[in-house]
């Protein structure tokens, strides 16, 4: 898994966990931290983190390295 992969998944679960709370408190952590939903900040973390959740979908459709691996195995 390379550099851009682990961050934009990193930030997923930081998403995730927000909305955990969110779901589960009804806190929101980056309104509280930056300054409430509506501040700029705030709403360019939840972007960056929408954007990350776009792109860890293409890694649900990439096959797997061991997958490869054992067909590159079988195949030579």
């Amino acid at each position: 898994m390379g550099g851009l992969q682990r961050f934009a998944l990193a930030l997923l679960i930081i998403g995730g966990i927000n909305w955990g709370l969110i779901g589960f408190f009804n806190f929101d952590l980056v309104a509280a931290v930056f300054g409430g939903q509506n501040s700029a900040l705030a709403r360019i973390i939840y972007g960056i983190v929408g954007i990350c959740a776009l792109y860890c979908l293409t890694l649900l459709f990439r096959p797997s390295e061991q997958a490869e691996h054992s067909h590159q195995t079988t195949t030579h």
